[in-house]
């Protein structure tokens, strides 16, 4: 790495820093720590929650598949998009109105405390082995590339204590600012590294022509072992379900809202945010196949891309956003864990416990979190690619959450028991399933597992909760009205995809 090019990512990395901790207090309230006071206006939202998303596993793994698989792999991102306008309109208002910090205090509120903790104990597994040891597997990887002397796994520790220290001290008021600036960079970054490796290529049809036909279609066929239409019509909006609807990475920032209108649209920002994608993360990768036909990883495909187009300066730019970005993801996934563990278990365990003493208690969790993290990422690399051990994972062990969350927003008869019978039913298939297809027993593609765990979950959420009497009026929640202006919004962005779909179809 050229020395212009390192003066520039030191400066920003310590810039980000510097504005995290500016709004740092020590002894700040549980309100303002985990909630942000729940001053949030909507566009910090969107761009807090796009700062996140478009976190370096994210840059890497979509570009990388994008490159192995071509263009199906924006199905996610438009999916996402429909399923935030769904969250925006009919789920993120009940959630507000119940004034809670946290997903799964709500699933004790509709359901009861097993289904609280249940969620909870997940939840703090995927963020701390999935999220933060994703993001800290990026980091080797980049590093690795740029400087092969060094340890593939000599960064992560220092970067891991880098990424802490604003969540720490400041909490998610700290953590959303610095997402938000984030956001903003990390898009003019990514976009400025689209419209060289796209010229580069000769032009976006240029790019589409050097890559096979099969892969510039988003519906392909049944047998098609990464995205088959069956997966894509079952599984995807499953993954969605859960990750834009029920993580709490995600939702706390939609939590933090000053009003019901301003999480609507900042939820709605988001979704809009994500059908840039197209552009910004998978045309590099079909541009990479164009320029590096023959990577032996297709991870690398977004770094070699950046090293070989962007003159010197710009890439010391590019690589202080990348970065800049990984800090503002592993903040707000240690924020998140660490807000699980002392609402849902510690205070809810210890409610004689002050304010002071629960933010001490995140605090300890923000740091176990990422001396966890850290430790996980050498078992990352023994998958075939990042994308694969993060959608793989998520596959197995979400959708019994989708399922019961599902349940009990759509139908107010599910109740206790059959939310802890779909949890359990679901999460012990998934378990099977994964393990069967470590062993190599079965080899179902896993978009298509993802729907089978949801309708086995769902189908025994019904099935026990009829076995009970219905759940007492006050849990079941109610409808609450949406602005105009939202709905209309909500609306133009579902044509708006429809009409990229249709593009590609």
């Amino acid at each position: 790495m050229r020395l212009s090019d390192g003066v520039v990512v030191a400066a920003y990395l310590a810039c980000v820093l510097v504005i995290g901790l500016a709004g740092s207090r020590r002894r700040a309230t549980s309100s303002e720590f985990f909630l942000a006071s729940r001053r949030a206006s909507w566009p910090m939202i969107g761009l807090a929650v796009i700062g996140s998303n478009f976190s370096p596993s994210a840059l890497i793994g979509i570009t990388g598949s994008a490159y192995a698989l071509g263009i199906s792999v924006y199905n996610y991102d438009w999916v996402a998009t429909i399923t935030l306008v769904v969250f925006a309109l009919w789920l993120l208002p009940l959630l507000l109105a119940h004034r809670i910090y946290t997903v799964p205090e709500y699933f004790e509120r509709r359901f009861d405390r097993r289904a609280r903790l249940w969620l909870a104990g997940l939840s703090i597994l995927l963020y701390v082995l999935l999220d933060a040891a994703g993001s800290l597997y990026c980091v080797a990887l980049v590093v690795h590339v740029l400087m092969p002397r060094v340890p593939f796994l000599a960064t992560v520790p220092p970067l891991a204590v880098f990424a802490s220290l604003y969540a720490l001290t400041g909490g998610l008021r700290a953590v959303m600012r610095t997402q938000a600036l984030q956001g903003v960079v990390m898009l003019g970054a990514a976009g400025l590294l689209a419209a060289y490796a796209i010229g580069a290529a000769g032009g976006w049809h240029a790019m589409l022509a050097a890559n096979p036909p099969q892969h510039l279609h988003l519906v392909l066929p049944a047998s098609d072992p990464y995205m088959p239409w069956t997966g894509l019509a079952f599984g995807a909006p499953v993954l969605a379900l859960y990750y834009w609807c029920t993580n709490q990475a995600v939702v706390q920032r939609t939590l933090a809202a000053r009003s019901i209108a301003d999480g609507q649209r900042g939820a709605l920002l988001t979704g809009a945010l994500k059908l840039t994608s197209l552009v910004l993360i998978v045309a590099p990768g079909l541009a990479g196949r164009a320029l590096f036909p023959h990577l032996h990883h297709d991870d690398d495909v977004y770094i070699r891309l950046a090293l070989t187009l962007l003159p010197p300066g710009l890439f010391g730019v590019f690589l202080a956003a990348f970065l800049g970005a990984l800090m503002a993801s592993l903040s707000a996934t240690y924020n998140s864990a660490a807000t699980v563990l002392s609402i849902d278990f510690i205070r809810s365990a210890r409610p004689y416990l002050d304010e002071h003493q629960t933010i001490r208690w995140a605090r300890i969790a923000t740091a176990l979190a990422m001396l966890v993290s850290a430790a996980w990422v050498p078992q990352i690399a023994r998958f075939p690619s990042l994308w694969q051990y993060l959608q793989a994972v998520l596959a197995y062990f979400t959708p019994p959450v989708a399922a019961v969350f599902f349940a009990g927003v759509l139908w107010p008869r599910a109740n206790a028991r059959g939310a802890l019978a779909g949890l359990i039913t679901g999460t012990a298939l998934g378990a099977l399933l994964y393990g069967l297809s470590v062993l190599g027993i079965t080899h179902i593609q896993f978009l298509n597992v993802a729907g089978l765990g949801f309708a086995a979950s769902l189908l025994t959420v019904v099935l026990a909760s009829l076995t009970q009497p219905p759940a007492p009026p006050t849990t079941v929640p109610s409808h609450i009205a949406t602005p105009r202006t939202v709905q209309l919004a909500g609306a133009a962005l579902v044509a708006l995809t429809a009409a990229v779909v249709a593009a590609f179809w």
